[in-house]
């Protein structure tokens, strides 16, 4: 279950770094720790998107001017994605960085026919190596068109799944297509003009900070359409409760939209 869920931004111009995931994470933390359902506190199957809406860089990161801002929220569980969103509606504004956010409505996004082969885009940055305290190896590039590339995110995935409980290990075991091709073309256009498809990113675990590698380019992905429904329902990566790795399908038609989701919680 996808939702995009729209916010009235109350002071335009306001700015968030370039890379805010870490700002939504505490955000929705907090919604969490001070919201009555304690058994959510840990539910970490959730992923989503930065904030989306007319932007100008700046040296101190994107600065919104547009009257509304979108933020990508999914989640396969409807009992926390119906508690969550009614925690947020249940604020009165919302603040990540300096911006001044008030919720205002929700769309449930249409499900989306996926096959074997799909070509998807990087909402936010994946990351193929998990942080770990006082090690650096977290910051290891990898090069995507590397069999290394594929195998860390197929190790991920599957793990992932299997800590799902939804698929037995005979299905397990026959998900073992797993290939990522990443637009070559696209890649070497970025590399031409010196600009990056793989950043460090900054991230806080228990009140620590880490630092991974993320990537940023649209890619094609080969793999049993299980494997891919899971992985556009849940994110690819690590830290996907944290913002990473969220994808859109190519081509995607992001307008049309599903009735208005149901934000009541009992």
């Amino acid at each position: 279950m996808r939702t995009r869920i729209i916010f009235s931004l109350k002071n335009r111009g306001a700015y968030v770094p370039f890379h805010h995931q870490y700002l939504l994470a505490q955000v929705i933390k907090g919604l969490l720790i001070f919201g009555p359902e304690k058994g959510f506190l840990d539910f970490n199957q959730y992923n989503f998107s930065g904030l989306k809406g007319q932007t100008k860089v700046s040296r101190k990161g994107l600065h919104y001017f547009s009257a509304k801002v979108t933020l990508v929220f999914a989640c396969p569980d409807k009992a926390f994605m119906d508690y969550f969103l009614a925690r947020l509606f249940e604020q009165k504004e919302v603040i990540v960085g300096n911006m001044h956010l008030v919720p205002e409505a929700i769309e449930e996004e249409e499900p989306v026919t996926i096959s074997d082969e799909s070509r998807f885009l990087c909402i936010s940055p994946i990351v193929v190596i998990p942080a770990a305290f006082n090690d650096e190896s977290g910051k290891k590039f990898v090069s995507p068109e590397s069999d290394e590339f594929s195998d860390l995110l197929y190790e991920c995935t599957l793990s992932r799944m299997e800590a799902l409980g939804k698929f037995t290990p005979e299905q397990l075991a026959s998900f073992y297509k797993f290939q990522i091709v990443p637009d070559h073309d696209y890649i070497q256009r970025l590399q031409a003009s010196h600009k990056k498809f793989a950043r460090i990113y900054p991230l806080y675990d228990n009140d620590v900070k880490f630092e991974v590698r993320g990537y940023t380019f649209p890619f094609t992905l080969y793999a049993a359409r299980e494997v891919q429904q899971f992985i556009y329902e849940n994110g690819l990566g690590y830290f996907t409760h944290k913002g990473f790795g969220m994808l859109d399908v190519a081509n995607n038609d992001s307008i049309h939209r599903a009735p208005q989701h149901d934000v009541t919680y009992a």
